[in-house]
């Protein structure tokens, strides 16, 4: 009995450990997952940023279509009657509902439709041990494995399971934090990580140790 008891009681130890484990694991991964998964919902459609080159066309009206607007470093454009107008972090439909909306002070019915003719706001840092560390302006949305490529892979001394990607988000007040989220290569590789290969955002910083 007496043996028994004890056995128990370790027992119940050993699982409220195992619980406290369990619970500090969830705590350090699940915001790292949930910005991962918030990112990749976002990604879906292309967010214009500065330095991107888009055609604006109004329907019937040659005075107010664009044919090259290029969106400036603060993130806004300038059109004929409205002013300026927001286009960063917007898609290109959402910049064209904006600009119709503005423009029914002005006009009866407007119709206009916002094309994106050039990426040049989307980017990344590889940086440490990587072949070719530097940024990298790229033309579409990349994950961690195509910038690990696009940077030529890992030197002699990578520690491939300690990559770190870090990343800025905007906090609920408006400001931004810093996120850096744990990247395990052999699980980008097999998928069978919790954390598995994921779309980059513009300006995340990938770390490779």
């Amino acid at each position: 009995m007496m043996y028994g008891a004890v056995h128990t009681r370790r027992s119940i130890s050993g699982l409220l450990l195992v619980s406290a484990f369990l619970l500090i694991v969830t705590g350090c991964t699940g915001p790292s997952v949930e910005v991962i998964d918030e990112a990749n919902s976002a990604q879906k459609d292309f967010l214009l940023g500065p330095e991107d080159v888009l055609e604006i066309a109004v329907w019937r009206n040659q005075d107010l279509t664009q044919k090259e607007e290029i969106v400036r470093p603060d993130g806004k454009i300038s059109m004929p009657l409205i002013g300026e107008v927001e286009a960063s972090g917007r898609t290109a439909d959402q910049l064209g509902a904006q600009i119709t909306e503005r423009l029914k002070a002005f006009k009866e019915n407007p119709s206009v439709s916002v094309r994106l003719n050039e990426v040049n706001s989307y980017y990344v840092y590889v940086l440490g041990e990587a072949v070719k560390p530097g940024k990298y302006k790229l033309k579409s949305h990349a994950t961690v494995l195509q910038a690990l490529a696009v940077a030529g892979g890992f030197t002699t001394y990578a520690s491939k399971n300690k990559i770190q990607v870090i990343r800025t988000v905007a906090t609920e007040n408006g400001n931004s934090k810093e996120v850096r989220i744990p990247v395990r290569y052999d699980d980008l590789m097999s998928g069978n990580g919790e954390i598995r290969n994921f779309v980059l955002k513009t300006g995340d910083v990938v770390v490779v140790p």
